[in-house]
């Protein structure tokens, strides 16, 4: 075949595939050339420049950057709302909630272990859940809730909603995050009422977790559970972010400390066993918090904001 037959040919494979619309299968049969020749085919058309594919995207530069931060930290996928206009804190949580819901409508099956945290942005997730498919799944509390903060926020009313929009069913934690004393949260766990939770822990193939700022700003002080010998202890081990109570610094690693003995939550390292880890968290501050999350693997599917993300790759192109 010259040179000139062949360059008709992956053109006219081209037109019939991508401008006619017509499958594999039925270009094969038109033109009497086997399906795998057919595939092979419109690679090489591209390949030679015949078709160049273009994605036409509004927010194509987000886009850009959702690619650049799967491909650095290995993500399965990560979603950047675009800031357009300025966005208010209130509009960001709402649209970075809409975004985890649609992300976990769009993985979640029956049989599943879905856990959350608790927070203002898992509220938000919560809050925008709308027409789900039901689901057979058990949705729990990654770690206990706080005394201290509006109910909607609490773990256990995250825990309701989401599991009243699948149709699933709801386990639910009745005990703090952090306790004041250790043999508290020793008389704790040996509860049969927690064997059920301690058991899903193992189980876990969704997880929903906000990233927490650096200690100073961190839930765990305004909400009153720490003290400041707690802060103290945190500053010298280099804590710069925390995921359900438990802690680590900039690379990842996470921080052993006594607080370890009053916390009630599921450990970072059990964290990790599940499918899908969604953490979704924005602002300039959360920034390094984000980073060490990462680093950590702590998160394979990431929900931020533009102007996050873009400090996010600025800080990790600097280390």
């Amino acid at each position: 075949m010259g040179k000139w037959d062949e360059t008709r040919i992956l053109a006219k494979i081209a037109q019939m595939y991508y401008i006619d619309d017509l499958t594999q299968s039925q270009i094969s049969e038109r033109l009497g050339i086997y399906r795998t020749t057919i595939s092979r085919l419109l690679k090489k058309a591209r390949e030679e420049g015949i078709v160049n594919i273009s994605i036409k995207y509004e927010d194509s530069e987000c886009f850009q950057m959702e690619k650049r931060i799967e491909n650095m930290f290995g993500l399965k996928e990560v979603i950047i709302i675009p800031s357009r206009n300025a966005l208010t804190e209130q509009t960001s949580k709402k649209m970075m909630g809409n975004a985890g819901a649609e992300y976990l409508k769009r993985i979640a099956k029956d049989g599943d272990v879905i856990g959350f945290a608790w927070g203002t942005t898992m509220a938000a997730l919560a809050n925008e859940l709308n027409n789900c498919n039901r689901i057979t799944a058990n949705i729990i509390p990654l770690v206990g809730g706080s005394g201290n903060v509006a109910g909607e926020y609490h773990v256990n009313t995250i825990v309701s909603k989401v599991s009243a929009a699948f149709g699933a069913k709801g386990h639910f934690l009745y005990a703090p995050a952090i306790t004041a004393e250790k043999e508290t949260k020793k008389a704790i766990m040996a509860d049969n009422n927690l064997k059920p939770i301690l058991e899903l822990w193992d189980k876990v193939d969704i997880a929903v977790v906000g990233i927490g700022a650096p200690i100073k700003s961190s839930n765990l002080v305004w909400t009153g559970y720490f003290g400041n010998d707690d802060i103290e202890l945190l500053k010298e081990a280099n804590a710069i972010g925390e995921i359900c109570s438990r802690f680590y610094d900039i690379n990842g690693n996470i921080i052993k400390s006594d607080l370890d003995d009053r916390i009630i939550s599921i450990e970072l390292e059990k964290l990790k066993s599940a499918k899908y880890r969604i953490g979704i968290a924005e602002s300039s501050e959360k920034v390094p918090s984000i980073l060490g999350a990462l680093k950590g693997g702590f998160i394979n599917v990431f929900i931020t904001t533009e102007n996050t993300a873009r400090l996010l790759l600025d800080l990790a192109n600097k280390m």
